[in-house]
């Protein structure tokens, strides 16, 4: 039985999800958002979207999963606005671009270098993908409650995840990570970026903010620091991302109940 308001491609419709909704790239991230949550239910599991909505201090939230990169995620925030979804808040990792950015810091993301070709789809370059004043004020204020040691400002936002990021090799020399070296002489990007005073790199935000502006919505993002670009040595080990993850989490949904709050 088809649902009311029924979306082509989640299959989600009219009162499947929360107007706050928590954004994570990986599926497995959906349930580590609801946990914790009162009368969880599952009402997404299709290709890449894993969708959770359950209720915590009598608001109504959601957990759902975009995949990697702009294209699926401006799918999913397509959808879940036409069915309801007012607040998007990104909760995921990233790699440091700032030498002032350490493993384990969080990133509040007051806008987007949009590198990204699905946005571009919708609006001009020159558009700026910027966060929500409100959901950045928010989740500052839970990242200070909570102790946490974050930085506020510009996030690179990139659909090339082997074209734009390097390594650092035993030489010293930054080098492309993609197959066989292939790297353009224009393509020193990731130099240009830190030049610019970007904090973090990551490969979902700029979607977001922009779609999130265009439709009137609110949006902005909280994102763990994992590792550094160039990659110069390993990134944080698998429990330290996890700890750090539920931060983030932790932060993220600490804001959005601010954020229901603050609405009434």
């Amino acid at each position: 039985m088809a649902k009311k308001n029924q979306q082509i491609i989640t299959g989600l419709g009219d009162g499947d999800v929360g107007e706050f909704v928590f954004l994570a790239g990986d599926p497995a991230r959906v349930p580590k958002i609801s946990d914790g949550w009162k009368k969880v239910q599952e009402v997404c599991r299709v290709r890449e979207y894993v969708v959770h909505t359950g209720v915590k201090n009598g608001v109504r939230l959601t957990a759902a999963s975009t995949g990697i990169g702009a294209p699926s995620t401006a799918v999913l925030v397509e959808e879940l606005a036409k069915i309801g979804a007012k607040t998007f808040i990104r909760v995921g990792n990233s790699g440091a671009i700032s030498d002032r950015v350490q493993l384990g810091d969080y990133v509040i993301s007051t806008g987007a270098i949009r590198d990204d070709g699905t946005s571009k789809t919708y609006v001009v370059p020159e558009f700026p993908a910027v966060a929500h004043y409100e959901v950045v004020s928010a989740l500052v204020a839970a990242a200070k409650a909570a102790g946490a040691k974050f930085h506020a400002g510009i996030t690179a936002s990139t659909d090339g995840f082997y074209s734009r990021n390097k390594v650092t090799g035993a030489d010293g020399k930054i080098l492309p990570m993609s197959f066989q070296n292939f790297e353009q002489s224009w393509s020193n990007t990731l130099l240009d970026w830190k030049a610019a005073g970007a904090l973090n790199v990551e490969m979902e935000s700029g979607a977001v903010f922009t779609l999130a502006n265009l439709f009137g919505l609110r949006a902005g993002a909280i994102c763990t620091v994992s590792d550094r670009t160039p990659w110069t040595s390993p990134g944080q080990d698998a429990l330290s991302l996890d700890k750090n993850i539920h931060g983030a989490i932790e932060i993220a949904i600490a804001a959005a109940l601010a954020l229901a709050k603050a609405d009434e």
